[in-house]
């Protein structure tokens, strides 16, 4: 527990300045008197209005805040780290290990993408059309923010900022990502509050599932709702669609695109085709990782072995990689991604953005989406206003650098394969919680509107706790 300054206010807050009603933009400021500290400092992607709101900085002067927690190292969640740095931030930034490696990786490849789209839309101007504004940060800014990172294990609880105390738990979501318990000292009593960071899915591959930091009184629970109003297909049967089409590709000799998140998604399907080939279910073909960034975070994996689950250790003890096997190659250059437009079938194309925002993905699906013998797999959650949820609401033309593109393609949905936890699991997250002799107060965010409100009912119904739903600039106090 920190020691407790004197003069400091009892009454802590929360203000929410981002996935609040909607699941991207991740970003929270807790405030005790004069501390102030960030936890997560997300992109908004996906709506039409994703530009302007990641222009629009939180309230107050943020060169002034006592220090940043991140919880993970996906775009929505580091993505805006930079404007930090822009606004005259010099703090520390806590992680985890893997975090702070990921968000290297993360924050260089957005800022290489924000200049080429950039780059791309001046080259097309018409006349009396207005340039792109400029991109909200390069790679300079990028690497002030990477010298500010400070890693912090699992379970090491760590005084941040004064009257302040942090530790993370494994939520075994992506590599990296934890919750984070925050213990605020006060001259009355403590109050702690414990962001759930992204849940992950109990039995993903590779990772340990999701787990709770150490118990005590909780006061304010702030748990992301991504599809709090549904489960995910079982994975058993999500793998065996996935296996017929990729049996039917290789009978035909046809091809799959795979639009994948390069954290997390990524390598997780590349481990289910992996175990496809181990079993003897699928005759080997060519697995094609186009997407420099999760080659890169693919070699993260092979150094974290400490957060591998009982299977991946398994197969690490019988000469195994999870990450790597007979038929499967990863490509570096544009030129490499351009050949694999002309190669022959059978196979299959991993490829970033996993929203078919940007990326290579985007030139595959240019050539892919008119041919009937194509097929599209969607294996993530896809935005409103996003190529992919387009494509999941089975448009028949879409918009791709300008041009208009039949979709003919073969597109399928593969929900199961998910990195978020699904309604049950946020339930089964939360119960330890809301079953405690004191029931903490819970705000959902990280979803939109009816998935929060549907799962803001069930944790009303079932453990009779108080739920509210943020909008953006809200401010909560806890007495």
């Amino acid at each position: 527990m920190p020691n407790i300054a004197p003069n400091q206010s009892t009454t802590p807050s929360i203000s929410f300045f981002g996935a609040a009603g909607e699941v991207t933009g991740s970003c929270y400021i807790v405030t005790q008197g004069k501390t102030r500290v960030m936890v997560d400092m997300g992109m908004h992607q996906g709506e039409k209005e994703a530009d302007e709101h990641n222009r629009r900085l939180p309230d107050g002067d943020l060169s002034t805040l006592d220090a940043v927690v991140l919880t993970h190292a996906h775009l929505d969640h580091c993505g805006r780290l930079p404007l930090l740095i822009k606004a005259g931030y010099k703090g520390p930034i806590f992680c985890t290990p893997a975090t702070a490696e990921v968000t290297g990786i993360i924050l260089r490849d957005a800022a290489f993408l924000q200049k080429e789209d950039c780059d791309r839309y001046n080259r097309k101007l018409r006349q009396g059309q207005e340039p792109c504004e400029e991109p909200l940060y390069d790679d300079a800014d990028v690497d002030l923010t990477l010298r500010l990172l400070r890693p912090l294990p699992y379970s090491t609880p760590k005084t941040i900022a004064p009257n302040i105390e942090i530790e993370f738990a494994d939520a075994g979501h992506i590599l990296g990502a934890a919750s984070v318990r925050m213990t605020l000292a006060s001259q009355d009593r403590p109050r702690t509050i414990l962001f759930s960071g992204d849940v992950g899915a109990t039995g993903s591959p590779i990772l340990r599932d999701p787990s709770l930091p150490s118990h005590g009184d909780i006061d304010a629970v702030i748990l992301e709702s991504t599809y709090g109003d549904r489960d995910h297909r079982p994975l058993g049967e999500t793998k065996a669609e996935f296996l017929d089409i990729l049996k039917d590709v290789q009978a035909k000799r046809a091809r799959v695109l795979i639009p994948a998140f390069a954290v997390g998604r990524t390598q997780d399907i590349v481990f289910h085709i992996g175990e496809f080939f181990r079993n003897g279910q699928l005759k080997r073909m060519p697995i094609i990782v186009d997407s420099p960034m999760a080659s890169s975070v693919s070699t993260l994996y092979t150094k974290h072995k400490d957060v591998y689950d009982e299977r991946a250790k398994e197969l690490l003890a019988d000469g195994m990689k999870p990450l790597a096997y007979e038929g499967l190659s990863y490509t570096r250059s544009p030129d490499e991604s351009k050949l694999l437009n002309d190669r022959e079938g059978p196979l299959v194309i991993i490829s970033a953005s996993g929203m078919a925002t940007g990326g290579r993905i985007m030139h595959h699906l240019v050539r892919g989406l008119p041919d009937p013998n194509t097929h599209v797999v969607i294996v993530g959650f896809q935005g409103h206003g996003t190529l992919g949820r387009r494509l999941v609401d089975r448009a028949e033309t879409v918009r791709i650098y300008g041009m208009e593109i039949n979709v003919n393609a073969k597109v399928h949905t593969l929900g199961g394969f998910s990195a978020h936890a699904g309604q049950t699991g946020l339930l089964n997250w939360a119960k330890p919680l809301a079953s405690a002799s004191k029931k903490p107060h819970f705000y959902l965010t990280h979803g939109e509107d009816h998935p929060r409100s549907v799962l803001a009912n069930l944790l009303r119904e079932r453990f009779n706790v108080k739920v509210d739903l943020p909008y953006y600039a809200d401010t909560v106090t806890l007495h």
